[in-house]
């Protein structure tokens, strides 16, 4: 039997092992955690009113982004954001092709193309970041899809595939090795961003949550494969220290 002070002292014993063992529970799970530090980059895909609830191309729910991606920037010291930035009469707009209507798909000289309602216009409040964006880091805004014939989903390279946004050189000159994508719209221009992120050489996340869809005709669907495929790795806002 144990006296007393024997019980107190097991007792005392087990309570601080216990202790330990959460304090290296948590180690542990603070270890799982993807740290953010001085080479990577936060690129934050055409968060623009336009896309929001409302606009003329509006994702569903896009501006529930909003607050996952001015959280998760707090971390980050290497910030770039991205505008669709379309002339009027762009080749990508329904209305420039008669007959035709948005979601219709047609032959260019680069290949398929999604006709899309007019979005984004140059100089028009469509094309303004949301004004609840809040990450006064942001050290870069890369505008894309300003030449009429072309249109552009990724933030590295125009749709054609050979003409340069320049962004792949601005990062590696920063010395940035991992770039996490967020924005709008997953399965269009988040996706492509991830793809060419990979492409150049990058480390390549796809923050989910921070992230929203169009999923047309399978699209999304498509776009998780192929992001999977290419060696893109998707995960949460949570997953970020």
């Amino acid at each position: 039997m144990l006296d007393r002070r024997q019980l107190l002292g097991t007792i005392g014993a087990a309570a601080a092992l216990g202790i330990a063992g959460a304090a290296t529970a948590t180690r542990a799970f603070a270890a799982d955690k993807i740290r953010i530090g001085d080479s990577a980059a936060l690129v934050v895909v055409d968060v623009q009113n336009c896309f929001l609830p409302g606009g003329s191309l509006a994702v569903k729910d896009g501006d529930q982004v909003i607050p996952v991606i001015n959280r998760i920037a707090k971390s980050f010291g290497n910030v770039v954001m991205t505008q669709d930035w379309h002339t009027p009469g762009h080749t990508s707009f329904a209305t420039s092709h008669p007959g035709k209507k948005p979601f219709d798909k047609i032959d260019l000289a680069y290949g398929k193309q999604v006709l899309w309602p007019d979005h984004c216009v140059q100089g028009t409040d469509g094309a303004s970041l949301a004004k609840d964006l809040s990450i006064p880091q942001a050290q870069l805004v890369i505008r894309k899809g300003y030449h009429k014939d072309i249109d552009s989903y990724s933030a590295f390279t125009e749709a054609d595939r050979k003409t340069s946004t320049g962004l792949a050189a601005y990062l590696k000159a920063h010395k940035i090795k991992r770039v996490f994508v967020t924005g709008l719209a997953t399965d269009f221009c988040v996706a492509w961003t991830a793809l060419d992120a990979r492409k150049a050489g990058f480390e390549t996340y796809i923050v989910e949550d921070a992230c929203r869809g169009i999923d047309t005709q399978g699209s999304l669907a498509k776009a998780w494969a192929d992001t999977a495929r290419a060696g893109v790795k998707r995960i949460q806002s949570a997953d970020i220290a």
